[in-house]
């Protein structure tokens, strides 16, 4: 059926007040595209959907991470790191979004909650996890033996005790005997992930083993807050020498965004929900910045997917416009900084199909290798910045010493 739109093409109809009103900025503002979208046929691709029905609220937004991810992010020039915070691993965000984006070379670096890395080793070590329903008796799931995640159920004896189980025979290898960040910890992990997922014959299921594969870095902002960290603080007290120096991290993390800019790149920053990586991903820049005292300006490309609000003043619902502020995102560069509101489990898979569906697959920048040196650039330029550093620190701690 046609559709019928009326317009009002004689303006004398109009009242005196409205017809002899200035409207200088009325044609810029309505420049934007018509809202008009062609009926959904069942036969569209799904990047077609995006582009062409997603057209206002968190659809649009989405929309225009999807095509911000896609067309600059993407860049060949441009340093990609993703954070992941909430429980994707169980719901298996892993094998389904996260593997295929790191082997397409569209991740360069990854933040994730230690419980996201630690659910991914299910998966690495072949134990399934289970579609369940969040309507259900928690007391009689504890007396069968079942844990759940809201709605996905996985064995307590059979499933997390098992990797455990499998997990501390891992870390009390020799060379996991030793001082290390988390970096390089997740890729002695990933090689044993690898190997598992060889033997299982499952291939493409685990972000460690992928990772490792790929020569992506993983860090966690937190490695005691999972259950891998209590493992680590169980062997402890057997004598395990395993240690995890967060110190490590912080400087290996701002160096790979030091890195991309020196290199005459940019860095972009794809958020997956809030918490303390994506405050971690971010703080690269206040560390260079602020602490480093290295003259910098912030991420060049943020695109974050949240359910969180900004207005209750937490770090995960924080916007772009306040990261500025803290010199976390570069002000010129706030046309291409995006949030959208929205689960983390519906978006990131729509990304990843955007992504994969629309760009060919980059050349992979295997950062993890290339730890050591860029970490020694990083202290080279710190000190180029800062000659009298240390004897001007000394004069101030005695001078604090005597106030006291």
């Amino acid at each position: 059926m046609k559709r019928e739109h009326r317009m009002r093409t004689n303006l004398n109809e109009l009242p005196d007040w409205m017809r002899k009103k200035k409207c200088p900025r009325k044609s810029r503002y309505l420049s934007g595209d018509r809202i008009l979208p062609e009926p959904i046929t069942g036969k569209q691709t799904l990047e077609h959907l995006v582009d062409n029905t997603f057209l206002a609220y968190n659809a649009a937004r989405l929309k225009e991470g999807c095509r911000l991810f896609t067309e600059k992010m993407l860049g060949d020039d441009v340093v990609v790191g993703m954070s992941l915070a909430g429980a994707l691993t169980p719901a298996g965000l892993g094998p389904s979004a996260v593997v295929p984006l790191i082997e397409a070379g569209f991740i360069d670096w990854i933040v994730a909650t230690g419980a996201n890395l630690y659910h991914d080793l299910h998966f690495a070590f072949n134990l399934p996890l289970h579609v369940g329903s969040y309507l259900v008796d928690d007391a009689d799931l504890r007396k069968n033996d079942v844990v759940r995640i809201y709605d996905v159920f996985l064995g307590y004896t059979d499933c997390l005790m098992e990797t455990d189980k499998i997990l501390t025979s891992i870390l009390v290898q020799p060379e996991f005997q030793k001082e290390m960040g988390t970096a390089e910890f997740y890729h002695l992990l990933g090689r044993y992930a690898n190997e598992m997922e060889k033997i299982s014959k499952r291939n493409g299921v685990s972000i460690l083993a992928a990772a490792y594969r790929a020569g992506v870095p993983l860090f966690t902002s937190s490695p005691g807050d999972s259950t891998i960290g209590m493992n680590i603080a169980g062997l402890e007290i057997e004598g395990n020498k395993l240690k995890i120096n967060p110190s490590i991290d912080v400087n290996e993390t701002t160096a790979i965004v030091l890195h991309a800019k020196r290199s005459g790149g940019k860095s972009g920053v794809f958020l997956v929900g809030g918490g303390s990586p994506k405050n971690f991903m971010l703080q690269t820049e206040p560390q260079i910045q602020e602490v480093l005292l290295i003259r910098e300006v912030g991420h060049d490309y943020f695109f974050q997917i949240t359910d969180a609000r900004p207005d209750t003043g937490g770090l995960s619902g924080a916007t772009p416009h306040e990261a500025v502020s803290w010199g976390k995102v570069d002000p010129r560069m706030l046309p291409d900084a995006i949030v959208c509101y929205l689960d983390s489990t519906v978006a990131l898979p729509i990304v990843a199909h955007y992504a994969l569906a629309k760009h060919k697959p980059r050349r992979l920048k295997k950062l993890y290798h290339r730890r050591e040196e860029l970490t020694e650039k990083l202290v080279r330029e710190y000190f180029a910045h800062n000659p009298k550093k240390i004897s001007t620190r000394l004069e101030e701690i005695k001078k604090y010493l005597k106030v006291r």
